[in-house]
């Protein structure tokens, strides 16, 4: 049997290797199209720091480690999917046959429609690639506009300021991160960042760039502009699905798959980034970009086409990140439901916010900042969804006690 896996990312690779040892027979080729072995691209802003060199980037670091698992490497792109020829069409012209087919093609950068977007002065960061352009055209002291302060773009915002930029963040919503993190704890990272010398706009759009006087000028909706030497792009990603046109293959924002990942058809899975797959809190199909999520993919879906059923339970919105040295987590529905109850606690001289949500008695989803010792626990209650009784009660008086909830509730003891 022949197995195919589209894409090099995280959820490739574990699907590979997850394959590999539950079938020491079948045949397995991974169709990769980047000029670079199996990198995270979460590692990325680490190479930009300096804090690892390339290699660094790497998924697995020796250098048969695809060969001596007899795992077949092409690099190609895939340009379309014919499932009832069981074979997917590559850009030299060709095509390979499989039997089973994984599509874990994962994300591309986007850009927004702005004039001036495609000069050279404007960059992604994304990709190895992307890193590579940065690092060779900006330098120490240059004045560099990120667009975009979403989870991507706080990570990019790390590695600009290691960078030892003159950085100024534009943020079109009304708060950092505002897809994990609510007003009080947006404004508490937009406070952290400016006294890390970060200048941070947020409400603002750019709406054109120009090249003027040697550098680009960014003209805002409200009339002012910025002037700067780059622009950093990090205004969210999108699901590499144009391939699938005519293949039969139901996608939506994502690859649309069950709780085994099998799209519509057959034999044929995905994983990673393009997979619109259940979500734990709500059930509904969601688009989860997150290596967690890629890597858990990638463990069911190589199980799945090695012929065990192993069903996956949903993934959970989660994002951990470390903005200049300031911790935030969010998990599960951070933002509430209706009927359910609510807790927060802030400390703005420590740089400290936590936020809980409840439905009845099952915490579903919980913000932190500045409370690295709660992250891990935060999670396990709201992905077990267990019962908390009366903890629920004691929580509502005073959040802290979370770690207490957590051992009672979970491990069992009379904490």
């Amino acid at each position: 049997m022949h197995h195919v896996i589209v894409g090099a990312g995280p959820a490739g690779v574990i699907a590979a290797e997850t394959l590999r040892r539950k079938s020491l027979v079948d045949s397995i080729t991974i169709i990769g199209n980047e000029p670079y072995p199996a990198y995270s691209r979460m590692a990325i802003p680490y190479l930009l720091a300096g804090d690892v060199a390339e290699e660094g980037t790497y998924l697995r670091h020796a250098e048969n480690h695809f060969s001596d698992l007899e795992i077949d490497i092409l690099n190609e792109s895939v340009t379309a999917v014919a499932p009832t020829d069981k074979s997917v069409s590559l850009s030299n012209g060709e095509s390979v046959t499989y039997d089973r087919l994984l599509l874990a093609t994962g994300a591309s950068a986007i850009r927004p429609p702005i004039s001036g977007m495609d000069s050279p002065r404007v960059h992604n960061c994304w990709t190895l690639s992307d890193a590579h352009k940065l690092l060779h055209d900006v330098n120490a002291g240059d004045r560099v506009v990120l667009l975009g302060a979403g989870f991507i773009g706080c990570i990019v915002l790390q590695a600009l300021v290691e960078m030892k930029l003159d950085l100024t963040v534009i943020e079109l919503a009304d708060r950092m991160l505002a897809r994990m993190m609510d007003d009080p704890g947006g404004r508490m990272i937009k406070t952290w960042c400016e006294a890390k010398g970060v200048k941070v706009r947020t409400g603002a759009e750019a709406i054109a760039v120009e090249e003027r006087d040697g550098a680009l000028e960014i003209t805002l909706g409200d009339g002012s502009s910025i002037a700067a030497d780059h622009i950093v792009c990090a205004a969210g990603v999108r699901s590499n699905i144009d391939f699938l046109a005519g293949s039969g293959i139901n996608f939506d924002h994502g690859i649309l798959v069950d709780n085994h990942l099998q799209t519509n058809i057959e034999g044929i899975y995905a994983a990673g980034d393009v997979a619109q797959g259940p979500d734990l809190s709500t059930g509904e199909q969601q688009v989860h970009a997150i290596q967690p999520t890629a890597s858990e993919h990638g463990r069911i879906a190589g199980s799945q086409m090695a012929g065990e059923a192993v069903p996956y339970g949903g993934s959970l919105s989660m994002n951990v990140l470390n903005t200049l040295g300031l911790i935030t987590s969010s998990f599960g529905l951070w933002d509430g439901v209706d009927g359910g109850d609510r807790v927060a606690s802030e400390d703005q001289t420590y740089n400290r916010y936590l936020r809980l949500e409840f439905r009845e008695d099952v915490l579903i989803g919980a913000l932190a900042i500045g409370l690295t010792q709660h992250v891990g626990i935060l999670r396990g209650l709201v992905q077990t969804g267990v019962r908390l009784g009366a903890w629920k009660r004691r929580l509502m008086s005073d959040p802290s006690q979370i770690m207490h909830a957590y051992l009672a509730c979970v491990q069992g003891s009379r904490a």
